[in-house]
């Protein structure tokens, strides 16, 4: 027994179907562990091939009457959500932390970020716009509708358990669309809290359904092969994307990919060195590292290089290193044992090229999957930790000396997610923002995500864009009606 476990107790271990819980066809179930003990939390309905089709039936069911409800309503229904989760955020934040590892401070944080799209698309539900007018040619009556395109499939990362769900689910909800979840098998949870949470604002029975599972695949194929599916909405690896991308193709599905980044963090000559690292600390940082926008690559002008260094060292070195739900925490365990050796081999690959320690590059011993905060320095350009994303608490310098070379640097990856630059030059802000090849770019700013702005990324990191006015456009169908004068 845990402290916890009369709060897990409360919690939905079942899958989500029809608006209740209900176990998987064949009865099975996998354990959640809490990663900064390594021991379980609890078990979940582990779904197989026969559930997701028993989802697909519920959301063919529910869709029609969905779609026909008034956009007015739709909305409601999510205005009712966020305030439910506003109001549950101490609850939310614990769960998160408990089974994804991230301090509670991070974790309050994304139960605001999370909560803001069902606001945000709440809004949006009835600004779905169309339009009518005359031919050019004059022989006609031009109609422009939107409908939503139908079932979608969400399938979500670990990282951010909550707010990569409602990135998803407000918009598909907003637009008239029945929606399947496939939460990451480590963090489950979360989900199937929030799909309880809709269920409490009115959602009818069919239009959500959660379904976690050990074996991703054996949810995923059976549905993306289904003529009935109409839309894949994906957050996770390049790797995993482009092979979603390839089954989407047999069935010509709709397809959202917000896939991996390695994002470059380059600090002019010019720039405020303080706000700079300000900036990087929350870059970086946040979330542990464990975020497809964190600053990768953070790349210096050698002039300010080792002032910016030295001051970055000094504050990540401060960090506290702890469980999440424990006071104090700064920076949490990363999400399992895998992963903490993806980030070990990726330093250890660094320092053997011959990349310098300036804090950290450990491990931390004991319980838990922890790795101490990290900075490097001198990190030469063929080093892995340079081309692979770190999903971690580790920040890798290197220098350059004309703006052509940050900018080539920058640009040097198959990725294009996110990008930061701090210069205190208005005219340089601009010139090296249009060069960068990337979806994203913060100007002297280390958090660029906002539910009210289009989140996608260009190259590898992926097809279309998640919040602002553009998310809503991802799922709904353009439809044109040829009319006469």
């Amino acid at each position: 027994m845990t402290s916890f476990d009369q709060f897990l107790s409360t919690v939905p271990t079942g899958l989500w179907l029809d608006g209740v819980q209900s176990d998987a066809v064949d009865g099975g179930t996998f354990e959640v562990l809490n990663p900064a003990t390594g021991i379980r939390l609890t078990q979940v309905a582990d779904a197989t091939g026969k559930d997701a089709l028993r989802a697909l039936d519920s959301a063919c069911a529910a869709g029609p009457a969905w779609a026909a409800t008034a956009p007015r309503q739709r909305g409601e229904i999510l205005r009712a959500a966020w305030e439910l989760v506003t109001a549950r955020t101490e609850d939310l934040a614990l769960l998160m932390t408990l089974e994804m590892g991230k301090a509670l401070a991070e974790s309050r944080s994304e139960v605001a970020y999370g909560a803001e799209f069902l606001r945000w698309f709440s809004e949006e539900a009835v600004r779905i716009q169309g339009r009518y007018t005359t031919a050019p040619s004059g022989n006609g009556r031009i109609l422009v509708t939107k409908a939503p395109v139908g079932p979608c499939l969400a399938i979500t990362p670990w990282n951010f358990p909550l707010a990569m769900g409602t990135r998803k689910i407000g918009p598909a909800l907003a637009a008239g669309c029945t929606i399947i979840v496939k939460p990451a098998e480590d963090t489950p949870l979360t989900m199937l809290l929030l799909a309880e949470i809709f269920a409490e604002a009115g959602l009818p029975a069919g239009v959500l359904s959660v379904l976690p599972a050990s074996d991703a695949a054996a949810v995923t194929a059976p549905l993306l092969a289904d003529s009935r599916l109409r839309k894949v909405t994906f957050t996770g690896s390049t790797r995993v994307g482009r092979l979603l991308i390839e089954q989407s193709a047999q069935q010509v599905l709709r397809t959202s990919m917000e896939l991996g980044g390695n994002a470059p963090f380059v600090v002019f000559d010019d720039a405020d060195v303080d706000a700079a690292v300000d900036g990087a600390m929350a870059a970086k940082m946040r979330n542990g590292g464990e975020a497809c926008t964190a600053a990768n690559r953070l790349i210096v002008a050698n002039p300010v290089r080792e002032e910016f260094t030295a001051k970055l060292t000094e504050r990540i070195a401060a960090l506290t290193v702890g469980p999440g739900y424990r006071d104090g925490t700064a920076i949490g365990p990363l999400i399992n044992e895998k992963q903490r050796g993806n980030v070990a081999a990726l330093v250890d690959d660094a320092v053997a090229a011959g990349a310098r320690v300036r804090t950290g590059g450990a491990v931390v011993e004991g319980p838990g999957f922890f790795y101490r905060p990290t900075v490097l320095d001198n990190v030469p350009a063929d080093a892995r930790i340079v081309a692979e994303e770190i999903f971690g608490p580790v920040a890798a310098i290197t220098g350059f000396d004309t703006e052509e070379q940050a900018i080539a640097a920058a640009n040097s990856t198959e990725f294009g997610l996110a990008a930061y630059i701090y210069t205190q030059g208005l005219e340089r802000a601009l010139r090296v923002a249009d060069a960068l090849e990337s979806g994203m770019v913060g100007v002297n700013r280390g958090v660029i995500s906002d539910p009210a702005a289009p989140f996608g990324g260009v190259k590898a990191s992926g097809l279309g864009s998640e919040g602002g006015t553009e998310g809503i456009e991802e799922y709904l169908d353009t439809k044109y009606i040829a009319l006469p004068m």
